[in-house]
């Protein structure tokens, strides 16, 4: 079966075996290491790698569809592997952009190196346009990171980590990115994700205490500020619509859930008929489906807009972020909505519509929050804010 269908990869039974693990390592709050060895046997670790490096050469708009297709199995497996798969997408599109220069970053995902992603520091709201974290430069050009970065997700399982640091040693500051290895000295993981909701992501803190990225694992050195450089775009692409698949995806299952509720429970004071065949309930389900219909569309039309390269210019990061936060607003009323068709059952801790509505708040953290979303969309359509004018 080709990989535009995302069931010839990911197919029911493996969905099923990972969506019964889901609660486990959720009340264990433990990384779901058995679904990763079962997805990196059947090759998924490699869905965004060209073929011509022997990857499964999936599209960014195949791999949003796969990743939501596995997030309504297991929300937080699908976010953690997540972050493989924008590394992978980011190695990949430098490399359909002509450039080799990150070639072996394919060539060790085929070889079994799993990637993940550190951009998050506490009080840095610029995420990637700025770090507080420290690069200090070597004489060979690599660099040393003094730091902490926070929300790793793989945190138990990454053998490599992209991340990046500010260097303040030259004429003009700038964000060095690249790539540390799990075991290499000034790399510390700490111990410490107990949370709310996407437990088994286990996205631990990360120290850097003078961490050495060597000079032939730098992958760029860009401005400090808002930049639409190859690499960013090929970040927030990526990530944006990756992140934005998963919630698709437990809004979906939300979705799921009621409808199993409302064809299996009756309501006594209308006869016992089914809450299927309650006209109430059959808008409310219509809702949910178009809701989470038209967040579908949004997410894979806009992936596939990247795939394509269409001429949006200076709106693609408007188009990026606002596919992100319609994807979790709509997941985040879904699963609301699921709850007061499922009823009293779906509150108690260990029904997975409980789980669900948790793991959705999550979605509100990732850049891009849903202020940063308004700011940005009114600076796209109005200008920046302009100081009043002085009076005379």
């Amino acid at each position: 079966m080709p990989a535009s269908d995302p069931r010839s990869i990911l197919a029911d039974d493996l969905l099923e075996v990972l969506n019964q693990r889901a609660s486990r390592h959720d009340a264990e709050n433990s990384f779901p290491a058995d679904d990763l060895e079962a997805l990196r046997e059947i090759g998924y670790l490699r869905l965004l790698v060209p073929r011509d490096f022997g990857g499964t050469g999936a599209s960014l708009e195949q791999a949003v569809r796969c990743q939501a297709r596995l997030a309504a199995a297991a929300p937080a497996t699908a976010l953690a592997v997540n972050m493989h798969h924008v590394v992978a997408g980011i190695a990949r599109a430098r490399h359909e952009a002509g450039e080799g220069a990150l070639d072996w970053m394919l060539r060790e995902i085929v070889a079994g190196e799993t990637y993940a992603l550190a951009i998050s520091e506490i009080g840095n709201d610029a995420v990637l346009y700025d770090s507080n974290v420290r690069a200090e430069p070597e004489a060979d050009g690599g660099y040393r990171l003094h730091g902490m970065k926070i929300f790793t997700s793989l945190s138990p399982v990454w053998t490599s980590l992209v991340t990046f640091g500010r260097d303040d040693t030259g004429a003009e500051p700038a964000l060095v990115h690249g790539v540390l290895r799990r075991g290499d000295d000034g790399v510390r993981i700490h111990d410490d994700w107990d949370t709310l909701g996407m437990r088994g992501t286990q996205s631990c803190s990360t120290s850097l205490d003078g961490a050495r990225i060597p000079a032939e694992r730098v992958i760029a050195r860009l401005p400090v500020g808002p930049s639409s450089e190859p690499h960013i775009f090929a970040v927030h692409s990526n990530f944006l619509l990756l992140v934005a698949s998963c919630y698709v995806g437990i809004g979906d299952r939300a979705l799921e859930l009621a409808i199993e509720a409302a064809e299996h429970r009756t309501s006594s004071t209308q006869g016992g008929i089914r809450l299927a065949d309650d006209v109430q309930v059959r808008e409310e389900i219509a809702r949910m489906s178009i809701r989470q219909l038209a967040a579908r569309t949004l997410v894979e039309s806009i992936a596939r807009d990247v795939d394509e390269g269409a001429p949006h210019g200076d709106a693609w990061f408007a188009r990026l972020t606002m596919a992100k936060y319609e994807a979790v607003a709509a997941a985040a009323t879904t699963t609301q909505d699921a709850l007061g068709i499922v009823g009293g059952s779906g509150y108690r801790s260990g029904h997975e519509l409980a789980r669900l509505l948790r793991d959705v708040l999550a979605g509100g953290l990732h850049p891009s929050n849903e202020r940063a979303v308004r700011r940005l969309h009114a600076s796209h359509r109005l200008g920046p804010i302009q100081d009043p004018p002085a009076r005379r």
